[in-house]
């Protein structure tokens, strides 16, 4: 679905600028996403598995949820509503621990280069797999797995997205630093 995304700085702030998501995508232009994180108890971690008609990293697994922020949404409101479309859960924001930012850029053999700032958070999940509701349209699993299995697979890119190694390490450091 195309939709009006703010163009963002480095800082993933908005520049005043906005454009259809698919332009920047076409353009290489920076633009703003959540990825929320749900962690539970003895350091496991819950992960998606894209659709297989993804035009990006179809049929691997994922960050908990992710998503663009819409054009004039701020990156907490847009974690409550992608988290409610994609998995079913309803969060309100004082459940979002703010972990920072993360810029990333890739280039898809389709043309496509996505270029983001991730807002990234944490979040408890408070119930079992089975109450959630995976949105059929993006995604197509949904599992929990230990820290560890993350850390050691990530770098499988037929397992898991190519996130950066850079990336994965930021999370994996700061889920490890969770408490329960």
């Amino acid at each position: 679905m195309d939709e009006l995304i703010d163009i963002v700085n480095l800082q993933g702030e908005p520049t005043g600028n906005a454009c259809l998501k698919s332009f920047a995508h076409q353009n290489g232009i920076l633009h703003a996403s959540v990825h929320i994180w749900f962690y539970a108890k003895n350091q496991k971690i819950l992960i998606q598995k894209r659709k297989e008609d993804k035009d990006t990293f179809p049929n691997l697994w994922d960050v908990s949820v992710a998503g663009h922020i819409a054009s004039g949404e701020d990156p907490k409101s847009a974690a409550v509503r992608e988290v409610k479309e994609e998995i079913d859960l309803t969060i309100n924001q004082n459940d979002l621990i703010y972990i920072g930012i993360f810029e990333e850029k890739h280039h898809h053999p389709n043309g496509m280069i996505d270029y983001e700032i991730h807002h990234i958070y944490l979040a408890k999940l408070n119930c079992e797999i089975a109450e959630l509701t995976p949105q059929k349209e993006e995604v197509s699993d949904l599992k929990v797995i230990d820290i560890q299995e993350l850390e050691k697979n990530y770098t499988d890119n037929k397992t898991y997205v190519p996130h950066s190694p850079e990336y994965y390490n930021f999370i994996i450091k700061k889920l490890k630093e969770i408490k329960e």
